[in-house]
């Protein structure tokens, strides 16, 4: 077996010393990249709104469901794919390492061509059903068609991101996202300012500045990471390895399609509140994903070190470590909502460029009804990434389907007696749901509770 023997400058060794330290200098640039990537959308929206009107981003907003669903379950397949090496990684076997890295790539190639030929028939009549008001539909179009024709740019970034992170390496990706993100603001504001290509316009900006982040990151990998590089003797076929990576692969993109496709159901209780709604709700949700950020960092950084510390068998280092990312939820959310708060209509207003006093006071509403409730998600989602790591594929699935009827329900019961009403805390609910089952899963599951003396010498 051949050993994983180097570490490189800016690898966090997430398998020995202090625990929660070693978590932080994971997590601050995982975050910071998440902050970069969701800049990527956050500038179209700002330039959208500001230049081409409400009406526009609504567009781009009644087509993030359709978004969201298709690069989710691409992502979440090269997200499991990663887990994988992260424990070969973990139990220091370089040749199953590299043999991972190989069958990532084939099955992420054979993922991307199977999702680009879908997208080229699905997407239309998908907005249709979700029921897309007649008078944006064809922005919607032109928006979503030309991102999901680049579905593989966006799918080979977070592939080989992942690789990175899977070896400790959370520094670089953020770098590369930095670069990018600079480049789609000035390409935003050509396409859309100066071209006058509308809302396609931001897609493509979007599209070309990840094409930048994913060649960036293979020049890295080929110089500074050869660690990840396969030779062919790599690529040989191995059916246990093949088999687990897709179950992990399809699991976690299962999990993701499913979360996704309950934001789509979602999306049609929205869309019959009219454009105004709508609009208002864009803005809201794009401030979310902010705020989600270092929730999201802390998630992924479970995820690396979860599949780390099972690959070297170190159950105890798992258990405090999830406890950690429970306790950083809750201060991340007291600082979130003692922010919020006061100044979600401002944010509402600078962000969406709309002086309509629906769309500020819904979108404001929303974020100072859901920011307490971002300690929900702060149990939730290191217990559920915790479970995907350490082997269990089913019961976090299953809590994407209580999302998935849940937010069901709230479509056809509730939005339309309450209105946005519904829509605000249609999430909340069905997250403290999800939590029962996912908090009782992680503590309940053998190995979680195996690890329990070896937690007390750490």
């Amino acid at each position: 077996m051949e050993s994983v023997a180097q570490k490189k400058k800016f690898d966090v060794d997430l398998l020995h010393g202090p625990i929660l330290k070693s978590m932080l200098i994971f997590a601050v640039p995982l975050f910071f990249s998440g902050v970069f990537q969701q800049l990527y959308n956050t500038m179209d929206t700002v330039i959208i709104g500001h230049t081409l009107g409400d009406e526009a981003l609504a567009a781009m907003g009644a087509a993030a469901a359709i978004y969201d669903l298709l690069i989710g379950f691409a992502l979440g397949i090269g997200n499991g794919l990663g887990i994988v090496t992260a424990r070969s990684f973990g139990n220091g076997d370089l040749d199953h390492l590299k043999r991972s890295v190989a069958a990532a790539l084939l099955i992420g190639l054979g993922t991307t061509v199977v999702m680009t030929v879908a997208a080229r028939f699905i997407v239309y009549p998908l907005l249709e059903i979700l029921n897309t008001p007649a008078e944006i539909i064809e922005q919607s179009y032109a928006y979503i068609s030309t991102i999901t024709l680049f579905i593989g740019v966006m799918f080979a970034y977070n592939l080989c991101a992942g690789f990175l992170r899977a070896i400790g390496n959370s520094v670089m990706p953020l770098v590369f996202l930095v670069l990018s993100s600079v480049l789609n603001i000035v390409l935003d504001l050509v396409f859309i300012r100066q071209v006058g290509m509308g809302v396609q316009g931001a897609a493509m900006a979007t599209v070309i500045a990840q094409g930048v982040s994913v060649i960036a990151c293979l020049v890295y990998i080929w110089k500074k990471a050869d660690i990840l590089i396969p030779q062919k003797k790599h690529f040989v076929w191995d059916k246990e390895l093949y088999l687990e990576m897709l179950a992990q692969g399809l699991s976690m993109a299962l999990m993701s399609a499913i979360v996704y496709a309950g934001t789509a159901i979602l999306q049609v209780g929205i869309n019959g509140l009219g454009y105004l709604v709508i609009a208002g709700h864009v803005a809201a949700r794009k401030l979310f994903m902010f705020l989600m950020m270092p929730y999201m960092a802390i998630s992924r950084t479970i995820s690396t070190f979860v599949a780390q510390n099972y690959g070297a068998g170190q159950m105890g280092r798992i258990r405090k470590a999830v406890k950690y990312a429970y306790l950083c939820g809750a201060v991340l959310t007291a600082v979130i909502t003692l922010f919020t708060i006061p100044l979600a209509p401002l944010m509402v207003r600078l962000l969406s460029g709309s002086t309509e006093a629906v769309v500020i006071e819904n979108g404001a509403l929303y974020l100072r009804v859901v920011a307490p409730c971002l300690m929900i998600l702060a149990l939730l989602n290191p217990s559920r990434f915790g479970l995907q790591c350490i082997g269990n594929k089913i019961l976090p699935t299953i809590s994407s389907v209580i999302e998935l009827v849940g937010k069901y329900l709230f479509v056809v019961l509730l939005i339309p007696r309450f209105q946005y009403m519904a829509v605000i805390f249609c999430e909340p609910v069905i997250w403290f749901f999800m939590d029962i089952e996912l908090l009782w899963a992680f503590w309940r599951n053998p190995l979680v509770r195996a690890g329990k003396e070896e937690e007390k010498t750490i």
